[in-house]
């Protein structure tokens, strides 16, 4: 499929039928959606062989292709990873189902009552690259809310997502239309969804910043979208230097390939000479590459965003200091200050512009899962619709349902 117009035919004949199936979803009720997903996970339980073994050619070219080991761990999907990922899709079916909720009643002099209820979006399309397990937290997700979605994922999982399309579409039965995959890896296919107005409402990136912009340049729909996650820990003077180098730690290490780990860590002028040796030793224990500076040092990229076990450490002044730096250098994603002072650390939630802002506590806690809306579609550091963690509220819009008894306008 090499001509333009071939792929524009493939991604609008999916986008089509995922439009048609919106309609069918909305009609569904939240115990016929449950059923719907309880299935889906019996599917992918059923089929985890041929999924494992997808995913095992997936890796192997991904090894042999000598792709940073942060994407290789991406891609792979671990007994435990496939496991949590099944039970994401059932832990979603638990969730109260957002469509339909009233969020505001007003009686108006006029005698119209007017209901603020929440509704789906319709058709979601979402891009993302190496990680497989956001094709069914994906499909899960949007399902739940009634939303169909268009899914297109990048090449180096591209068995496994097939195995997994299968193993959904196979689960879904009469309702399989609602996920659409688009396994072409033609770039004009992402391209095409994206400007597919009518036919997508909504469109979401998950991946690297490339991939973003790219998306964002091209698009004709909404994008809901983060770029990077240039993540900070700033430890205060009044710090538990214990409780800082476990934040620290936590935030970098644990997974240092995802959007949440900590790339940069921010030390109070007044405290460097006693915790900066000890961040040190930490690195050279954990093998984290340390790029050292002072607050605005020009030798240090401090918009860069690692994802590896590397990391930027700049000594500031103070807490405003602190604020400052990340508002100019972060990605407004997620920043953590560490102090046992109440006031700084008010002032550091208040003034920081993140999407989510921590006191004492690491940030590796945005996650939709973590956050308690069980599978996310992603972390928004975008400001109109949806920001931080996106559940199912984040996948649905509302509109307003105006009743009475043949009144009319004065």
């Amino acid at each position: 499929m090499g001509m333009s117009e071939d792929v524009k035919a493939y991604v609008r004949a999916r986008a089509q039928r995922a439009r048609a199936a919106a309609g069918e979803l909305v009609r569904l009720s939240a115990c016929e959606k449950n059923a719907a997903l309880e299935r889906v996970a019996a599917a992918l339980e059923s089929r985890r062989g041929e999924i494992a073994a997808a995913n095992a050619c997936d890796v192997a070219q991904a090894k042999a292709a000598a792709l940073a080991e942060a994407l290789v761990d991406r891609l792979t999907l671990t007994e435990s990873r496939f496991d949590a990922m099944v039970a994401g899709v059932r832990t979603v079916a638990a969730l109260p189902d957002p469509v339909g909720e009233t969020l505001d009643v007003r009686e108006r002099p006029s005698g119209i009552t007017i209901r603020k209820v929440r509704v789906p979006f319709g058709v979601v399309a979402v891009v993302f690259e190496s990680r497989p397990n956001v094709f069914v937290d994906t499909a899960a997700l949007c399902l739940k809310t009634g939303n169909a979605v268009v899914l297109r994922g990048g090449k180096e999982a591209i068995e496994t997502n097939r195995a997994l399309a299968a193993a959904v579409r196979d689960g879904l039965g009469d309702l399989a239309e609602a996920v659409q995959f688009i396994d072409i890896l033609d770039h004009a296919a992402v391209t095409e969804l994206v400007r597919a107005v009518g036919l997508v409402d909504v469109a979401i990136p998950r991946g690297g910043e490339r991939l973003i912009r790219a998306m964002c340049e091209a698009a004709l729909v909404p994008v809901l979208k983060h770029y990077k996650g240039v993540c900070h820990v700033y430890v205060d003077d009044k710090a538990d230097l214990a409780m800082a180098l476990s934040i620290l730690d936590n935030a970098k290490t644990q997974r240092p390939g995802v959007c949440n780990a900590a790339e940069c860590l921010l030390v109070h002028e007044r405290l460097a000479p006693i915790f900066l040796p000890m961040v040190r030793a930490w690195a050279a224990d954990k093998g984290v590459l340390l790029h050292e500076g002072t607050d605005g040092d020009a030798a240090v990229d401090w918009e860069r965003e690692f994802l590896a076990l590397e990391m930027n450490v700049g000594i500031v002044r103070d807490v405003r200091a602190a604020v400052a730096h990340i508002n100019r250098y972060g990605s407004h994603h997620s920043d953590c200050i560490v102090t046992n002072d109440a006031a700084r650390a008010r002032e550091f939630l208040r003034d920081v512009d993140s999407a989510c802002v921590y006191h004492n506590v690491s940030t590796r806690f945005t996650d939709g899962g973590e956050f308690g809306m069980g599978a996310e579609i992603g972390i928004s550091t975008d400001k109109l619709h949806a920001r931080g963690p996106m559940g199912l509220e984040e996948l649905t819009t509302y509109k307003y349902l105006v009743t009475g008894d043949g009144i009319v306008r004065k």
